[in-house]
């Protein structure tokens, strides 16, 4: 039988991808690569020669009823993004909740997500948390900042470097210069840092040392 494979791949170090995911890939009749050009380097790595098609956001709506068509055909597809989990603040929700509309079958296999070591090296509480991902740019973004002032629990943020020091400035001000932050960047790569302390502090921190980079964000819940 035909199935969706949702197939994560490393946020870093190559050496993060897992046995089990190069043989899914090497195996399947094709690939469906959020950048091809990317996904394209990982493969040639690990000399993987399936076929690949392009599957990102501007056009995920668009061929999902043609992918779900191979499927019921009997193709097998792996579905990777760039970096991490699919689905996880990258395309992949469309696509896993048609195939369930069709009756066909997934399989999502572990591997790497970014927030996960974020969490664990914040050392703020993990046992309840709440994932956020990307804040609204605009509109949106006051409202959701307001409710989010309130959660007590842990909350996770990804960002990008470049909008991290307005991030830690919105903290400040909605949450509260004293609330504990902990920014991880480049997880598993050459030059990946942790930085911990106030909401103030790192944002001082950032604002003298502009970040490059992959961008966690974990801030502490409401006391």
């Amino acid at each position: 039988m035909s199935k969706l494979y949702i197939v994560p791949t490393p946020i870093g170090n190559l050496q993060d991808m897992t046995f089990r995911a190069i043989e899914v890939l090497k195996e399947a009749d094709l690939i469906l690569a959020e950048d091809t050009r990317t996904s394209g380097k990982l493969l040639k790595h690990f000399d993987i020669s399936t076929h690949m098609q392009s599957h990102h956001m501007h056009n995920e709506h668009k061929t999902v009823d043609s992918i779900i068509q191979k499927l019921k055909a009997g193709t097998t597809i792996a579905l990777v993004s760039d970096a991490g989990t699919p689905a996880i603040s990258d395309p992949g929700f469309l696509l896993s909740r048609a195939c369930i509309e069709h009756n066909i079958d997934i399989e999502c296999l572990p591997g790497a997500t970014a927030f996960v070591p974020a969490l664990v090296n914040s050392g703020l509480p993990n046992d309840k948390f709440v994932f956020e991902g990307f804040l609204p740019v605009k509109k949106g973004r006051q409202t959701r900042l307001l409710l989010l002032a309130e959660e007590t629990r842990t909350m996770i943020f990804y960002e990008s470097p470049h909008k991290l020091v307005k991030t830690l400035g919105h903290f400040c001000e909605y949450f509260g210069e004293d609330r504990q932050v902990s920014v991880s960047r480049e997880l598993t790569k050459l030059f990946e840092e942790t930085v911990r302390g106030t909401a103030k502090d790192v944002l001082e921190h950032y604002t003298n040392k502009p970040p490059k980079g992959e961008i966690v964000v974990i801030v502490g819940g409401k006391k």
